[in-house]
């Protein structure tokens, strides 16, 4: 029979709706640190992208903050995210009966966020069964998309090859880190009027639409178990 594939999702846009939170809470925390910023720039311009390259990224622009704010800075932003979360966050629309229509394959969260925001987010979402343990922080690896090394050692780890594993994201980072890395991507494509999708990865509008994509890859590359 088929061997089924791992699928390693992102997490945040791609299993739960928590980037307009996050842009929220960071145009609510960034100008009391004197970094001016908006809900919308983040949705336009960061999607994805590490909290500390946004820091960096402000501070150019608008002057550095020293070592003790930053951390302070981060650590209102982190507060303040895990509130909303746990008192607003949920999946993204059809998701869920996604994860259980693909229940035959093994799973896993692979995120640019901290462990704890993941689990938050899962825990939050009632989606952690599908996952257990098997999330993939890249503070905890030291590892950030676009680098694909952050889905190379979750594929290592799953005990899976690059080639039969797919990557489901929303993010142009994290679209971009696992074409490098050598997997079978899905763009989970909120934005079509405005984002385009990569080529070499599977462009998808909705989380309904994600088992068919599935099952046509499958078709595509069976290997035999």
């Amino acid at each position: 029979m088929s061997s089924p594939f791992c699928l390693l999702f992102d997490s945040d846009g791609t299993l739960v709706d928590s980037e307009i939170l996050l842009a929220q809470v960071m145009a609510e925390v960034l100008p009391r640190f004197g970094l001016p910023f908006t809900a919308e720039q983040y949705m336009e311009e960061f999607r994805g992208v590490r909290f500390l390259t946004i820091v960096l990224t402000l501070e150019a622009r608008h002057g550095a903050l020293d070592d003790e704010r930053r951390r302070n800075l981060e650590e209102r932003m982190r507060s303040r995210m895990e509130e909303r979360m746990r008192e607003e966050l949920q999946a993204i629309a059809g998701m869920p009966e996604a994860l259980d229509a693909l229940g035959v394959h093994p799973k896993a969260v692979v995120s640019n966020g901290p462990e704890r925001k993941i689990r938050c987010a899962m825990d939050s979402t009632g989606l952690a069964p599908h996952f257990g343990d098997n999330l993939f922080s890249a503070y905890t690896l030291g590892v950030w998309k676009p680098d694909p090394t952050l889905y190379l050692i979750a594929a290592e780890a799953m005990g899976h090859a690059p080639g039969r594993c797919v990557v489901i994201d929303d993010a142009a980072v994290g679209v971009a880190a696992g074409l490098e890395a050598g997997m079978q991507v899905i763009h989970l494509n909120h934005f079509p009027d405005t984002e385009t999708t990569p080529e070499g990865a599977i462009a998808i509008h909705h989380a309904r639409d994600l088992p068919a994509a599935i099952a046509r890859l499958a078709q595509q590359s069976p290997i035999t178990a």
